[in-house]
This record gives structure tokens, sequence and C-alpha cells, in this order.
């Protein structure tokens, strides 16, 4: 049903996995040469999503530096919906703002996790519980999975990060846990692995979640239904990973990590180049108005308060020029017998 997500996925692993079970001290079957393949896997689809990133954070930026301007809009126009419509387009397009973009970057995550997950589920699909499709051992071994072939299944099975299944979980059922091979893994080894990344995963939620909300303005943030989302942010999503980690596969854990990793680097890095570059813009309006490189700027002193124009030339005269519009009385002089 979603193919045109789980082979391009797939595909991606297989690549990495492929580049990194060509080196000779980790070798096609080792848990490290696939833990790696599924980070790599993060990287990539996150170097993707640079560009639409870098749109957003502009977006964003440009946003905050229109809102007193939206403001007055919709006090002006509160009573006219359809003015207020039109004159937000054209307030937008002003600033080269595309609302749409602040999405696409996690519309597009969204996909890739959801293939990532169903892709290293396949690699196991023993077991009638949720992903099982009740195959036997041998019948799962013997049977591609996407992109990878029936001996990249059975490494993938063999393979072991600190003793633990890649591809296992917490409360992965015993049943399904038989397919790894022997010795069994039993829960505490796979917990052993797995509790270290959900509690790093959940404390680099949070602050990359504190980073980002320490760059909203305060009429962001004081903003009922923005608090709201920021304590979300967080707090719940951090637990949720706390929570929700006995039930996620060791893999999507390093997916979750490797995600934090990108991001964090991303926020330190890029977020503060192009904020840099937007406070550094010159809005055009004052671009108009500033005179060309090498000209002397020329003040227009008919429209500085108390200036007059002298009545012969008609040029603009300060009162503190004595010309004939100057208001300073002048000095009578003094006649020689």
């Amino acid at each position: 049903m979603l193919d045109f997500i789980y082979y391009p996925v797939s595909g991606i692993l297989w690549i990495w996995h492929k580049v990194f079970g060509a080196i000779p001290f980790l070798g096609p079957d080792s848990g490290i040469t696939w833990a790696l393949s599924v980070i790599f896997l993060v990287f990539t689809v996150r170097a993707v999503l640079v560009i639409p990133t870098v749109r957003q954070i502009r977006t964003n930026l440009r946003m905050q530096e229109m809102r007193p301007r939206l403001t007055a809009l919709r006090k002006k126009h509160s009573n006219d919906r359809q003015r207020l419509a039109l004159e937000m387009r054209k307030l937008q397009k002003e600033y080269g703002v595309k609302p749409l973009t602040s999405f696409l970057p996690i519309v597009m995550q969204a996909p890739v996790f959801i293939g990532l997950f169903h892709v290293l589920k396949s690699f196991n699909r023993t077991g009638d519980g949720f992903g099982g499709l009740g195959m036997s051992i041998e019948q799962n071994a013997q049977v591609p999975n996407y992109l990878f072939s029936a001996a990249d299944v059975q490494s993938f099975l063999d393979a072991r990060l600190f003793g633990a299944p890649i591809s296992a979980a917490m409360t992965t059922p015993q049943a399904q846990l038989a397919a790894y091979g022997l010795p069994i893994p039993s829960v505490w080894i796979i917990a052993g692995v797995a509790l270290p990344l959900m509690l790093v995963a959940a404390i680099a939620t949070h602050f990359n979640s504190r980073a980002s909300i320490a760059r909203q303005d305060a009429a962001v943030a004081d903003n009922p239904q923005a608090a709201m989302i920021n304590t979300l942010m967080l707090w719940v999503l951090p637990f949720g990973v706390v929570v929700g980690g006995p039930f996620l596969m060791i893999a999507i854990l390093l997916y979750w990590v490797a995600n934090n990793i990108w991001t964090y680097a991303q926020q330190h890095l890029v977020f503060r180049r192009i904020e840099r570059m937007e406070s550094e813009r010159v809005s055009p309006v004052v671009a108009a108005a500033a005179p060309r490189p090498g000209a002397r700027p020329v003040h227009d002193l008919a429209a500085q308060p108390g200036s007059h124009r002298n009545t012969e030339t008609g040029e603009p005269q300060s009162p503190g020029a004595g010309g004939a519009g100057s208001n300073r009385p002048k000095k009578k002089r003094r006649r020689h017998r």
C-alpha cells in the first residue's frame, strides 16, 4: 500500500549497509554496521531537507517582522474578512512569506519514520502479533525484505548491538525473539541497550525544544496556544519517548537519537547563520531611500520643521542660514557721519 515510501527508505538503508559493510574491521554482519546504516539514513534524509528547512527558518523570522503590521490589519479590517484576507496576502507577498513552507520539513520526515519502522519490522515476520505474518523461522530467513536479499535478512537477524538484536524491543514477544537465533536474547539484554538510548533521546528532545522556544519572540511566547504547544514540546514529547521506549525497536531509538543530533547541530550552526543574515537584511523601503554608493546624502530641508525656501532661488534654506527665509532678526548697520 505504501510501497512508494518503503522502497526508497529500504534503498537508502541498503546503500549505507553496503558502504559500512565494506569496511574490513566492521563487515556486513556487524551490529555496528547496521546501526550506522540507520543513523546515516537519518542524516541523508535531513540533508535532503536542509533547503526546505532554511526556507522554513526564514519564513518564521519574516513572520516575526510582519507581526505588528499583521496585528494592525486585523484590527482595521476586523469586520471585513474578505478584505483582511486580501491585505494579508499582499503583506505576505511583500515580505516573501509562504506559510506552507513552514510545515514541509515536518511533513516529509513523518513518512520516513513510518517507512523505516515498517522495513525494520519486516526483517522479522514470525509470530502472529503486531507486524507478524505468522512465518516460521525458516521461512522468514528465506524471504527477501524489499531491496534486501534473503542473505541480508539473515545477516540482520544475526547482528547484535552489545548483545541485543537491533530490531528487537523490550516488549518483543518471546516467539519472535527466537527468530534471532541462539542464544535467544533476554529482555534484560535488550533493556541494557534500549534504556540508555531512551534517556538520551528524551534529554536531547527536551534541550532541542528549549533551544527552539528560546528563539520565539515575546508576542508568540505569551500566546496561550503557543504556551500550550511549548509545554508539549518541552515535557510531553520527552516523556512520551520514555513511556513509549519499551515498545520501540532499538533501531528506532537510534533513529530518534540521530535525528536529535542533527537538530542540535542545525540549530547551533545553520539557524544562527540565517538569523545573522536576516538581521543584516535591509528592507526594500530603506534601501530605496538610501543614497547611491559614493554619493553625498541630500537632506530635504523643506521637510524639516522650521525650514524655509529662499524667495529668490526657491531652494530650501535652514533657519540658521541667515537667508531671506530666516527668522533671525537682521542687525542694523551704523551710518558713519
